[in-house]
């Protein structure tokens, strides 16, 4: 798959069949839709084109409602590449982007830029400054500008929308098997592993400490979950906790730390993906630390019986 920063110069798409879309997640209901582009490209001897955005629209268009994200950029283009796409062009999205006429958005952005044989589109897809535009203004230019519009089934964009609120209400929720049926594979969390104040060692529970690579991906809620772990190719076992450490003091910051199970390696300032497979209880303070060890060795147990099914 080629990717492409649209302020870079674009090759001559053949035939190009275009979508656009954020495709946060690339959710069971997104790979329907990137299915349909796929196969539309193949009956024409063509091209199929992703045309996304960085950032979210949304972060530009509505700062006060921020949107928690289900994917980064890096994931988003491994799964769009799993999907069979050809080609991807990132957007930056700008004040300058978002002020472009339905018109223009379409005559001098999707026409002059890509030259598309098709359109794949939503009848819900609204884009152009205060997303005047519409199905309805593509499908008066098509004839004029040289493009067909293929509107993708409503039970398809449907099945979109919904699965993108439901996976993240399920997250919040602790719903996780719920959450990866949905996605259709697990739920991860990837970030770089940084130094904490290592009170898990002192427990007999070494942990890993997370920075996620975006500061704006959604994190579930918190609590206690069973996890597996890919770190260098490498496929781990363990249980990972969100929260605030509230058995030593309440913090201020939200932690994601994780436990590798008969895993003794230092592995600070590398990468680790952390894939949630069941939520095990919510965070608690507990009493005493010996309190706390016991209910954390009860977790171990836990997550080991429901990792092995």
């Amino acid at each position: 798959m080629a990717i492409f920063f649209q302020n870079e110069p674009l090759p001559q798409f053949q035939n190009a069949v275009i979508t656009i879309g954020t495709f946060d997640g690339v959710h069971l209901g997104h790979q329907q839709i990137l299915q349909h582009v796929v196969d539309r490209a193949k009956a024409v001897n063509g091209e199929s084109v992703v045309i996304t955005f960085e950032p979210h629209p949304r972060r530009l268009l509505f700062p006060d409602k921020p949107l928690k994200l289900l994917t980064s950029l890096s994931v988003k283009l491994d799964l769009l590449q799993q999907s069979g796409i050809k080609h991807v062009v990132i957007v930056p999205f700008t004040r300058d982007f978002s002020e472009l006429t339905a018109k223009e958005y379409i005559e001098e952005f999707l026409v002059n830029k890509f030259k598309p044989h098709s359109i794949v589109i939503g009848y819900d897809h609204h884009f152009g400054h205060d997303r005047s535009g519409n199905i309805d203004l593509l499908k008066t230019l098509q004839q004029q500008n040289h493009y067909r519009l293929e509107e993708i089934p409503v039970h398809l964009i449907q099945e979109a929308s919904v699965s993108s609120t439901k996976i993240r209400m399920a997250l919040m929720l602790g719903k996780i098997e719920e959450a990866n049926e949905m996605l259709g594979r697990k739920f991860s969390l990837k970030g770089i592993v940084i130094k904490g104040d290592q009170r898990g060692r002192i427990l007999g529970f070494p942990t890993a400490n997370i920075k996620l690579v975006q500061e704006d991906l959604l994190v579930p809620s918190n609590g206690v979950y069973v996890v597996h772990a890919v770190w260098k190719g490498n496929h781990l076992k363990g249980m990972m906790n969100i929260g605030y450490n509230p058995t030593f003091f309440i913090e201020k910051k939200q932690n994601i730390e994780v436990h590798l199970f008969d895993f003794n390696n230092e592995i600070y300032g590398e990468e680790l993906e952390v894939q949630l497979i069941s939520f095990l209880r919510e965070e608690q303070k507990f009493p005493s630390l010996d309190e706390l060890k016991m209910q954390l060795k009860e977790d171990e147990k836990k997550s080991r019986i429901i990792l092995e099914k």
